[in-house]
């Protein structure tokens, strides 16, 4: 790897990180030396880069700062346009024009060859499931996730028995034909799983969560058992 495809590196790795991370890892991870690692961060530095920190105490991206899309490798660009159609084959209408609108941004803004390839990547998702019926719901589960604001929800257990609850969404998981709400449930007092598809009618209120979604989050996790708490988003 040459200065400049490390330089790159550096930037990708510096963007995973949401909080500092030390010069130590980062020549580890580039498989430099500390002192090539502080020089290479100097450098990006003249060069403009919004990087903040210093040695010894670790570097980070300042907010709002993106590469641009012609910077993506190949199998960058195979995964995003990959996950964009998986997306879009989603009955989340919302989230599907989304990923296509997202696709189109990326194609405009990259070189030809670039926009070829995004056309034509070979790869494809296969929808196990017949037909697609738009949710409606589900934009409106990500809404209130957004802005922290509790859901109304007419529910219909597996045995068919209704429920009327008020709960605080914390994560919504989109397996093949179906998705799954994890929530706080303000009627059961405790996190619960509630199927998309089970849902009879669904309100957006005003009303705010009790916590901030973060903290849900974290306690959610912290009622896994311990073998799965390795799952889900990456928090690094």
């Amino acid at each position: 790897m040459d200065k400049t495809e490390r330089l790159f590196a550096i930037m990708d790795a510096l963007r995973r990180h949401r909080r500092p991370v030390t010069a130590a890892a980062l020549a580890e991870e580039q498989n430099v030396s500390v002192r090539t690692l502080y020089r290479d961060v100097q450098t990006l530095i003249g060069l403009g880069a919004p990087i903040d920190g210093e040695a010894g105490v670790g570097y980070m991206l300042k907010p709002g700062f993106f590469l641009p899309p012609l910077m993506f490798t190949p199998e960058e660009l195979e995964a995003l346009v990959l996950g964009a159609r998986w997306v879009g084959a989603q009955p989340d209408d919302g989230l599907g024009a989304a990923a296509h609108n997202a696709l189109a941004k990326i194609a405009t803004a990259s070189p030809e060859d670039l926009r070829d390839r995004i056309n034509d990547t070979g790869l494809w998702p296969v929808a196990v499931w017949s037909t697609k019926k738009p949710m409606p719901i589900l934009g409106q589960v990500r809404q209130a996730m957004r802005t922290e604001r509790a859901l109304r929800i007419a529910y219909s257990d597996e045995a068919g028995n209704p429920s009327e609850r008020t709960i605080w969404p914390v994560q919504l998981a989109y397996y093949e034909g179906k998705q799954t709400i994890a929530a706080w449930c303000c009627l059961r007092n405790a996190f619960r799983n509630f199927r998309t598809d089970r849902i009879v009618t669904l309100t957006v209120t005003e009303a705010r969560y009790g916590k901030r979604r973060a903290v849900l989050e974290r306690e959610w996790r912290d009622s896994w058992p311990e073998e799965f708490r390795h799952l889900g988003p990456d928090r690094s």
